[in-house]
């Protein structure tokens, strides 16, 4: 197979997914990095290959001027892409392990810390890198930059750890108000909230206690500055009150995912096991279009031009 990128403009409702191959036989999250185009409908246009294999890359997502940013959290690398697959130039970012981005109007960059701690106790099929000169995964922490790449804030975000007992902040949402940020650890029971302007934790916008098996993957504002969530199996549409005002089943277990769409009539979600890609009518909860990128557990990052 070739590795040729073959990235064309980006066009708006463009759809781009992050699905690393996985093919590397002794690392079950290492492989042949890219990150496929279609366009609104899930028509193929185009691949973006990184030069090197790496880790999954994921946590999509657009700036203000039209570049892609990507990352591999366990290689610390951090991407933007331009049209044509074009390479855009990125600050040089402290070493951690950034998985995700959120943009302020004033050109601040959120990054979110995708690990914590400086003990793992489960068994992985991957190794998780130490930061740098460092004895610790990460701390868990949510990064502010300016657009320059100097340090800013680093907010001490509350972490719960997953079920693999190390995650930190895996997925982030700024709030429409850009007062707070959304944010959570994949598969806990708390999707929580950090005041970003008065730098201290907020109550958790919802919990659970553990073992009851209520997790949170993705979350997303929508047009409407509704609060979106995936379930696992499931979207939910959060109200003032953090109740659940809507709720899109889906089939299967997996879904984490989640990105708003130009229209407030669609929201685009992905499943982590099997790979599928969806967009979803949010006016009838049906799956409008689909794609299987053929991989599983690869789908790390979801966005629409």
């Amino acid at each position: 197979m070739s590795r040729q990128s073959t990235l064309t403009d980006f066009a708006t409702g463009d759809i781009f997914v992050a699905a690393t191959l996985l093919n590397d036989p002794e690392d079950d999250h290492a492989g042949d990095r890219r990150i496929i185009q279609y366009d609104a409908e899930f028509n193929e246009k185009g691949v973006w290959w990184t030069e090197q294999p790496g880790h999954l890359i994921g946590g999509l997502n657009f700036d203000a001027d039209g570049g892609l940013w990507a990352f591999d959290s366990q290689e610390f690398q951090v991407f933007r892409i331009g049209d044509g697959g074009a390479a855009l130039p990125v600050p040089d970012f402290p070493k951690r392990a950034f998985s995700s981005v959120n943009f302020g109007s004033d050109g601040s960059l959120y990054l979110g810390e995708h690990v914590r701690g400086d003990e793992i106790t489960v068994e992985l099929g991957t190794v998780i890198p130490k930061m740098p000169g460092s004895d610790r995964y990460g701390d868990g922490h949510i990064f502010r930059f300016d657009a320059d790449g100097q340090l800013l804030n680093e907010y001490a975000t509350e972490t719960h750890g997953g079920m693999a007992g190390f995650l930190g902040v895996t997925m982030a949402a700024l709030a429409p108000d850009e007062r707070s940020i959304v944010y959570t650890t994949e598969t806990s029971p708390r999707l929580m909230r950090y005041d970003i302007v008065n730098d201290k934790q907020m109550p958790d916008v919802l919990r659970y206690p553990d073992g009851q098996r209520e997790m949170f993957f993705g979350m997303a504002f929508n047009g409407k500055g509704e609060l979106m969530v995936t379930r696992g199996n499931r979207i939910d549409v959060l109200d003032d009150e953090a109740k659940v005002a809507r709720s899109y089943p889906l089939a299967g277990f997996g879904w984490a995912c989640i990105t708003a769409c130009a229209s407030d009539d669609y929201v685009l979600t992905s499943n982590f096991f099997s790979g599928e890609v969806a967009k979803v009518d949010t006016n009838t909860g049906e799956i409008v279009a689909k794609v299987n990128v053929g991989v599983e557990r690869s789908v790390a990052g979801i966005a629409e031009r």
